[in-house]
């Protein structure tokens, strides 16, 4: 499909990833999986994704340590959405600083409520472009 567009998902729980990777699949998208900081920079500069749902709380190096690899080298991202269980209001303010586009939490989101915040993003920024 020639408008498919690309979301990364950055996610170290294998369930919740395979899960979010199938639901968003099946509603026309192709997914990247990355399971960490690390991988998730290497997939951003391969790939450039139209989208990035970013955890925060990864192994190692967490989300905030993604943003700021970009933010350091003044290298532009995609659309982010931090999505993450992790509520510190200073975290949160720090990854909005970062550039992300809004901190949800995964315990306010169905997979389908999800798939439709996603598509407002990537909707609005067509528009815009």
């Amino acid at each position: 499909m020639e408008n498919q567009k690309t979301i990364l998902i950055v996610e170290d729980e294998r369930i919740l990833s395979e899960m979010y990777n199938d639901k968003f699949t099946q509603a026309g998208f192709n997914v990247m999986l990355a399971d960490s900081a690390e991988s998730g920079i290497k997939t951003i500069l391969k790939i450039k994704p139209d989208l990035i749902l970013l955890d925060i709380l990864l192994p190692r190096n967490n989300g905030i340590c993604l943003l700021k690899y970009f933010k350091e080298r003044n290298l532009s991202l995609p659309p982010i959405l931090a999505f993450s269980n992790f509520d510190d209001p200073k975290i949160r303010k720090e990854a909005l600083d970062l550039g992300v586009l809004e901190y949800l939490l995964k315990t306010d989101f169905t997979p389908q409520n999800l798939i439709e915040k996603v598509r407002e993003y990537l909707y609005a920024n067509q528009q815009n472009n």
